[in-house]
């Protein structure tokens, strides 16, 4: 698969170099991930960050290794750490190359040693595994390694009091347990050695930049060390929530081999062979993974921090799951949903990975049933569409009569819901930034898709579907009535009444209207579907997604930095989000009449996306970027519907492979 290379002019500096992260997903809401030369700088990194079985949430275990070479007065140390008004040790001055392959490698060149070092964690394991490669051109030197672990809830920092730990130490390895009731393994072939010391004041300067907690102490158990020998050593670090005390390097080596195997099964099975296709193919995985408790399938919303969240599974999945033939998979996810949905209503999230569902969200379910006619377009497997229909009717009745928070059908066929359930949902304190309480554009033509959809699906299987026609001529008849905006010719963001009962109609020029277009059924003219794309492009476009606010509007943030009140001023109030993206190509395609220059348009587009898998998340694409240039990324580092919406929209309206 496609792999990404980086020299040292990335990491020249310790802030070049911070720039810059990776993860790597363990198949269960676990990862491994840091910046690329190694400098935590999130309460989030860490070489093991579990998701354990029977506990919600995910955990700072192993936060990183520590390398030191010595030969006679020299000491070469690789790591590099931020304190208090001083970053050592430094060893971002020895890395060379950092590769992406799948999985990261690092090239170090201290002195007359060259080390090479893989980090790849075990799928649907909370293990992570490092390889070491070390060559020496002198005789008599000494190799130490210091882990530095933790024991926490990745969302915080600890402190030397607030944690001890216990540990179990023979010449392979050690177990820890924590006070707080954690227990995990290091084994290696180098012999270990207990020497237990705090490390103190560790500075993360992301968490610090963001208004977070920023300073941490981490506790160092003791050492593993072997002398190098003339030529070439080979040895292993791994770090575990299972007993891993036998591993031996050939294990460990045929461990890389198979996931190595598996990224490589997965291109093969999608039957993709285009360069920037396949690297999107091998972002996508780390999203789809299994609860550790329950062995559900779902798809975490983003890295670092988020859960799996329902809006965000259900447009993710086509890109994730249906394009790379991951078929079984996105069923399960799918029934599991299904399953959880209450009064029509599909969970906005699983708190805290596992915990229980949340359900204020007004689109979750429209994008359901959206999604699950993409699954039949892919798989034209109506057993299942039988099998879920129940949960498909009872969205359609509930959002009919009226159901939670305020969602239900006015007299002229449109859904309303209360304030913060759409996808702009940002809130300070208890305000909603973006309430859009009332009549959102998008609600309505997802409402009128999920009808058609419901009504075609439920034709194939011999049901009753004049109900569902009735509805959606009806919406058909005042959409347009109620949305459309003479005056910017587009449409509407938002009808709603005011405390007076009067109607409001909101001119904000905002992205939510491109889905009036992009969907399979929708009920505008051409000619004002055009006129939406053309405002659309004039207004929201920038390379890297969709402004989330005209920037002629007062309310127009242009930068996405700061603080957690000022970034959520921001969130939707003018940054921009790939996801959208997927989207605007699909419309802009249409629109064009999927000429020949609008598709060498849109390739150019998505394509841009290249330069920024060399970028921020490395390998991946951020959650957003600010809405003014250069188009800064922040939010996630990698996040699930930025990824899937692009290789959706590449591979299904560029390469023009679809069902």
């Amino acid at each position: 698969m496609s792999g990404i290379r980086l020299g040292a002019d990335s990491f020249s500096t310790y802030e070049e170099g911070i720039k810059k992260e990776w993860v790597v997903g363990n198949g269960l809401g676990g990862y491994a991930s840091s910046t690329i030369i190694g400098a935590g700088t999130r309460t989030y990194h860490g070489l093991l960050v579990a998701a354990p079985e029977n506990s919600s949430g995910r955990f700072v275990l192993l936060s990183s290794l520590d390398e030191e070479i010595s030969l006679n007065e020299e000491i070469y140390r690789l790591a590099t750490h931020k304190y208090p008004d001083t970053i050592s040790p430094t060893g971002f001055n020895y890395l060379s190359k950092f590769i992406l392959a799948p999985f990261p490698l690092w090239v170090y060149q201290p002195g007359v040693f060259t080390v090479k070092k893989k980090i790849f964690t075990v799928h649907g394991n909370n293990t992570t595994c490092i390889l070491y490669d070390l060559r020496s051109r002198r005789e008599g030197a000494l190799l130490r390694i210091f882990p530095l672990v933790n024991s926490r809830n990745f969302h915080y920092t600890t402190h030397s009091g607030d944690l001890s730990f216990s540990q179990k130490a023979d010449s392979t390895g050690v177990k820890l347990e924590s006070s707080n009731g954690f227990a995990f393994s290091l084994s290696s072939n180098l012999q270990y050695h207990s020497d237990p010391v705090w490390y103190y004041n560790f500075e993360y300067d992301t968490e610090k930049q963001r208004g977070c907690n920023f300073q941490e102490d981490s506790f160092n158990p003791g050492y593993f060390e072997n002398k190098l020998k003339l030529g070439t050593s080979r040895f292993f670090i791994a770090a575990s929530t299972h007993d891993i005390s036998s591993l031996t390097l050939e294990q460990v080596e045929e461990l890389y081999t198979r996931e190595v195997y598996r990224q490589n099964l997965l291109a093969f099975n999608s039957r993709l062979t285009e360069p920037f296709a396949l690297k999107l193919l091998r972002a996508a995985d780390s999203f789809v993974v299994k609860n550790p408790s329950s062995g559900e399938n779902t798809v975490i919303a983003g890295y670092h921090w988020y859960d799996d969240w329902g809006r965000d599974t259900m447009i993710s999945l086509p890109g994730l799951l249906l394009i790379p033939h991951r078929f079984e998979e996105a069923r399960s996810i799918l029934k599991n949903f299904s399953i959880h949905c209450r009064k029509g209503l599909i969970p906005n999230t699983f708190q805290a990975l596992g915990g229980e569902p949340v359900y204020n969200t007004v689109d979750a379910s429209l994008w359901f049933i959206h999604t699950l006619s993409r699954y039949f377009a892919y798989t034209k497997d109506l057993l299942f569409i039988s099998d879920v229909w129940d949960t498909v009717d009872s969205i359609i009745d509930n959002y009919r009569k009226g159901t939670d928070f305020g969602i239900g059908m006015d007299p002229d066929y449109l859904i309303r819901q209360g304030p913060q359930l759409t996808w702009m949902d940002a809130k300070i304190g208890e305000l909603a930034v973006t309430p859009r309480a009332g009549k959102a554009c998008e609600i309505n033509a997802l409402w009128y898709n999920a009808l058609k959809i419901t009504s075609n699906l439920g034709n194939l299987l011999g049901k009753d579907i004049s109900s569902y026609e009735t509805l959606a001529a009806g919406v058909s008849l005042n959409f347009e009535n109620v949305f459309w905006n003479p005056e910017t010719n587009c449409l509407f963001d938002l009808v709603f009444q005011d405390e007076a009962g009067n109607q409001v109609k909101d001119p904000a020029i905002r992205p939510n209207q491109i889905f009036a277009v992009t969907l399979p059924y929708t009920m505008l003219s051409p000619d004002k579907e055009k006129a939406i794309v053309d405002r659309v492009e004039k207004d929201l476009l920038t390379p890297f997604g969709l402004r989330t606010l005209s920037s002629d509007h007062p309310s127009y943030v242009g930068h996405y930095y700061g603080d957690a009140v000022t970034r959520d001023t921001a969130y939707h109030n003018g940054t921009v989000w790939p996801w959208l993206l997927g989207a605007y190509v699909k419309a802009y395609r249409k629109v064009h009449n999927y000429s020949k220059q609008s598709l060498e348009d849109m390739r150019d587009l998505l394509q841009g996306f290249d330069m920024h898998l060399e970028t921020a998340g490395v390998g991946t694409i951020s959650e957003v970027f600010d809405g003014d240039y250069p188009y800064s990324p922040g939010g996630c580092i990698s996040q699930a519907w930025s990824v899937a919406e692009i290789f959706r929209a590449y591979v299904e309206d560029v390469l023009g492979i679809k069902p």
